[in-house]
């Protein structure tokens, strides 16, 4: 009889320390990394790809993706706890930080100043920037071109005021500026390519010659980076080998991606090859470059108070 109630002990033993396992496997498998994304780039290759999933699933994780617009969009969505990670251009996490957001930088891209332009329809009297005063621009507002627009105006001797801004989702200023609503588009690739190519825009100024930088930011929301260290570094991890991939096959990357994004593969291959690629530590250089960013913006009144980049840093790198 003791044998048998010690058997049947043992086994009431090993049953509770599978369950323990198993409902500890559960928790774990529930774990979700919410990422966002805009319709091109490296995340949306990951995506296609499901190479992040990989990455994370031995972690415990599962990915939900979500597409945004532009950079202030997914922020937004960030800043109200509806996502964990996401990647953007320059301005869109200046505006966010000095709106109270709780986001951290945690990597970035090279600079990549041709991806980035200021356009003027084909048959326009316009030919420089110079010759934008008193005129209408769109662009996305609070998005990496918003800074490519400040920073070419002073370079040609006029304000920020000297124009007027109209503040349109990409989609909404391709149609404006097609129809003749505005007199030029600050845009980003592949929208800028798409619109060389297909409508023969003419490009006023990029980012070049000092101008605007172009880089892209990987960002988390703070406590989720706090509390998911290893998840963080399998996405940049995942981010790497992406790039490392892509650089060296902007022709298949193009291919690719030209179903998802609805543009075809020759425009996306010219964007492709505008690109930077590498993920890279944030550094004292590029969070310098971010500060003079976010002082310019503070000194236009685009964000209410002076916000200090480097409190937004990730305090390990990685």
């Amino acid at each position: 009889m003791k044998s048998f109630l010690g058997r049947i002990a043992r086994i009431v033993v090993a049953s509770a320390i599978l369950a323990a396992f198993a409902g500890a496997a559960a928790e774990a498998a529930d774990k979700v990394v919410r990422v966002g994304y805009q319709k091109y780039g490296t995340f949306l290759l990951l995506k296609a790809r499901g190479l992040l999933e990989r990455k994370l699933a031995p972690l415990g994780y599962s990915v939900a993706w979500t597409e945004f617009p532009g950079g202030p969009q997914l922020l937004e969505a960030l800043n109200v706890g509806a996502l964990d990670f996401g990647i953007t251009g320059e301005a869109p996490p200046i505006f966010a930080q000095a709106a109270g957001a709780p986001l951290v930088y945690v990597a970035n891209e090279p600079p990549a100043p041709r991806g980035e332009e200021i356009l003027a329809p084909k048959d326009s009297p316009i030919h420089s920037i110079a010759e934008l005063k008193g005129k209408t621009v769109a662009l996305n507002k609070g998005s990496n071109v918003h800074y490519l627009l400040v920073k070419a105006l002073e370079k040609a001797g006029l304000k920020y005021t000297d124009i007027k801004t109209v503040f349109l989702t990409p989609a909404d200023a391709r149609a404006a500026f097609e129809n003749g609503s505005v007199d030029a588009w600050a845009i980003w690739d592949p929208f800028a390519a798409a619109a060389e190519i297909t409508l023969e825009a003419r490009v006023l100024t990029n980012g070049e010659g000092g101008v605007a930088a172009n880089r892209e930011f990987y960002l988390a929301e703070q406590k989720f980076a706090t509390a998911n260290p290893a998840a963080v570094d399998a996405v940049l991890a995942s981010v790497r080998e992406i790039d490392d991939w892509a650089k060296d096959h902007i022709d298949q990357a193009a291919s690719e991606l030209s179903p998802a994004v609805g543009i075809p593969a020759p425009i996306l291959k010219l964007a492709l090859g505008r690109q930077s690629w590498g993920v890279q530590p944030i550094n004292a250089d590029v969070t310098a470059d971010q500060q003079k960013i976010a002082d310019a913006f503070y000194g236009l009144g685009l964000i209410p108070k002076p916000i200090k980049i480097s409190d937004a840093v990730r305090a390990n790198g990685s």
